[in-house]
């Protein structure tokens, strides 16, 4: 040891001390700063699960708030839709209140006029006859009592004589519907004679209506079907006209 110029006393203590030394530094510096680094590792360790589980929690707690403001939306889009389909049908039935209000009041309006101008010609009736009548005094040169003149006012715009239709004797006609036009409005009892005298012609069963129509002057027409009985001025003066021709 001596020829490679160590010395032997002076390694043994200088490997006494390195051990001592390394048993130090083991115990008071090694183990501490290991269990530091353990430490930190599982502080770093449970801050990332921390963060992995705050990031899940929060991106959950998106979803949730997404899904809940997608109800809140779908929630508030169909109330919206009711809202506007119940605005709608509101305006619809007050546009069909309207309607038929206004279809109520013109039929009203039109159902009065009628009446208003039945009711005139009902008084122009024996205004009419009463000039009729005179001219017919003036023309046969003679006066006619109160009850003659009343019988010939009511023959002329009824077509009725003695209970009897005037234009339908001899007359055959069938048929399960008539309809009676005359110049002026007839009364109940003359509706009620024609009824039955063109009853007895069409048959049991058969159904009578009126209308009036001014034009015709006078006298009645009988529609039945297709046939027409004309007894009306205007068409005797048709056919007075044909007949000169």
């Amino acid at each position: 040891m001596d020829a490679l110029g160590i010395n032997l006393g002076y390694l043994l203590v200088q490997v006494i001390n390195f051990l001592i030394l390394l048993v130090v530094l083991r115990a008071w510096v090694y183990r501490p700063v290991v269990g530091l680094l353990s430490k930190r590792r599982e502080t770093i360790a449970q801050a990332l699960e921390d963060a992995r589980i705050a990031a899940e929690a929060r991106a959950n707690a998106e979803k949730e708030a997404q899904a809940v403001l997608a109800k809140a939306q779908q929630e508030a889009n169909q109330q919206v839709r009711q809202a506007v389909e119940r605005a709608e049908q509101s305006a619809r039935e007050i546009k069909a209140r309207a309607e038929q209000e206004i279809a109520d009041l013109r039929a009203s309006s039109e159902a009065e006029a009628e009446q208003a101008k039945m009711q005139t010609l009902a008084e122009m009736r024996g205004q009419i006859g009463a000039l009729a009548v005179a001219a017919a005094q003036k023309l046969i040169g003679d006066n006619l009592d109160e009850k003659r003149q009343r019988a010939l006012v009511d023959e002329f715009f009824s077509g009725l004589k003695g209970g009897k239709v005037v234009l339908l004797q001899g007359e055959k006609i069938k048929g399960e519907r008539a309809e009676v036009t005359s110049a002026l409005p007839l009364g109940a009892e003359e509706q009620e004679a024609l009824r039955k005298e063109i009853g007895s012609h069409l048959g049991a069963g058969s159904e009578v209506t009126f209308r009036v129509d001014p034009t015709i002057l006078g006298g009645i027409v009988v529609r039945v079907g297709d046939r027409i009985v004309d007894g009306s001025v205007v068409g005797r003066l048709e056919s007075m006209r044909a007949a000169l021709r």
